[in-house]
């Protein structure tokens, strides 16, 4: 097997692990709750932890990457993630699992920030969407498969097989990609910018502590106001220092390319629209349709699997013709499966939910990977690092994003209908059906229009049938 593709599967072995995780552990949540005799508030940290961490240190990641090399990086997140896994097994305390679960994603975290650029960087440009398209293959296959995979686990070997499991992979996993990508460090002496890690770290953490609680405690909360007026802060800050210092985090520069900057807001863009689905339609199946937990699995499975199918293939078209149609045209057919999801109600067949959702899963494979594929190769070679970690957390924010808008505006607006037709003497019953399916149908106009937007976006491209090459 040539060394590209042996370095693009070890590279997506990391990349199916991380995701993986955070969908098995979801599923596990209720178990470590009752086995640790812990309050659904104290347990839901042992999620939240492990996307803050994530989230805030993707920049540096990358940045180190850049500096220190990206097999190091994602060696070092490999072997860490493992580490942290075993913890997490092994825990006695809920609070130590909290803990070990900060050890786990500062693992996950460098494996996400260096995937994409281990791949662009192996990769000749003709046929970099297709490599990125499987990378995002095995995204979609960990979000696909991860929930049935925790539910089975759970049920038979308990919670602590969901982190057990890790360890003969991470090992695996940890030495051949020791043994198979090439060292990239070179010797040159840099200096690593700490303060614009510092405060990318501390607005990027607040911001999404206020996306994550501003539901739950309202933006007049001292914590929601002090958390808007420290990201606000650590952001100016960050920009000021970035432009001041000889070897910034982020160079401000590759924000003048327009494939780069336009097309990671299309990103981010595409996240927050995708992430409203992933929030709202369990909500729908289970509470609406009273479907059951499995049940509503696997209908929730139908648009990552899609994805999963038609990531490669869209990748490998955006190798021929550029992103310039593909992008905009995957999140205009989201925008349509958003759309057809807001006309859902207490009665929809299963094959209109599951056509539905479809267009979502085609959607989202159809402009994942040539977008990815243009903001790679939009930066030079020595920002490949800094391109990944930034596209990732791109992806990280869009996701709290979309479940805080969809969030707000069903909640809001559930509430609303609620009150109004329950003043116009409707039976509880029929006034709550009727709140839901109103508010339901609300959030997903929101979020087809927030994908119509990402499709704006990714229209302002360079001119030309295909966007600029990796610069060597």
């Amino acid at each position: 097997m040539e060394y590209r593709w042996r370095v693009m599967w070890v590279v997506a072995l990391g990349t199916f692990m991380a995701p993986l995780d955070a969908s098995v552990v979801n599923i596990a949540l209720l178990s470590i709750i009752k086995d640790f005799k812990a309050s659904l508030a104290t347990g839901e940290w042992v999620i939240l932890i492990y996307l803050l961490f994530i989230s805030t240190l993707l920049l540096t990641y990358g940045r180190l990457g850049d500096l220190y090399g990206k097999k190091l990086v994602y060696v070092t997140g490999f072997v860490v993630f493992t580490v942290g896994s075993l913890l997490c097994g092994l825990s006695p305390t809920l609070g130590f699992l909290i803990g070990a679960r900060v050890i786990q994603s500062l693992g996950a975290g460098m494996m996400m920030a260096m995937a994409p650029a281990i791949v662009t960087e192996v990769f000749p440009s003709q046929e970099r969407g297709k490599a990125l398209g499987i990378n995002g293959m095995m995204v979609a296959a960990a979000l696909a498969f991860g929930p049935s995979a925790g539910g089975f686990l759970t049920h038979f070997f308990g919670w602590r097989s969901v982190f057990f499991i890790n360890l003969p992979i991470g090992l695996i996993g940890s030495i051949l990609a020791f043994k198979i990508i090439k060292n990239d460090f070179t010797r040159e002496k840099h200096s690593f910018d700490f303060l614009g890690a510092f405060l990318s770290f501390l607005g990027l953490g607040s911001l999404l502590i206020l996306l994550t609680f501003f539901e739950k405690y309202g933006f007049t909360h001292p914590l929601m106001i002090g958390a808007l007026v420290i990201s606000i802060l650590a952001f100016l800050l960050f920009l000021y220092t970035e432009k001041k210092v000889s070897e910034p985090m982020v160079d401000l520069g590759l924000f003048k390319n327009r494939d780069f900057s336009f097309s990671n807001l299309s990103a981010f863009l595409s996240y927050v629209a995708l992430y409203q689905v992933v929030f709202l339609m369990p909500i729908y199946l289970q509470q609406l349709r009273h479907f059951t937990p499995e049940k509503a699995g696997m209908v929730m499975s139908v648009h990552p699997l899609l994805t999963m199918i038609v990531a490669p293939l869209s990748g490998s078209l955006s190798d021929k013709i550029g992103s310039k149609v593909l992008a905009p045209l995957g999140m205009t057919v989201m925008a349509l499966g958003l759309f057809a999801l807001s006309r859902l109600n207490s009665e929809t067949t299963v094959g209109i939910i599951i056509l539905s959702l479809m267009l979502i899963g085609l959607g989202s494979a159809i402009f994942q990977s040539p977008n990815n594929s243009t903001i790679m190769g939009s930066v030079p070679k020595n920002r490949l690092g800094t391109a990944s970690g930034f596209l990732a957390t791109m992806r990280n924010v869009g996701m709290v994003m979309g479940v805080a808008v969809a969030g707000a505006v069903f909640t809001g607006r559930r509430t609303y209908y609620l009150t109004y037709y329950l003043q116009n003497h409707y039976t509880k019953e029929l006034a709550t059906v009727k709140a839901f399916v109103l508010a339901f149908r609300e959030a997903f106009l929101v979020g087809a229009f927030i994908a119509l937007l990402s499709a704006a976006a990714s229209l302002v491209r360079s001119r030309g049938r295909k966007e600029k090459l990796l610069q060597k």
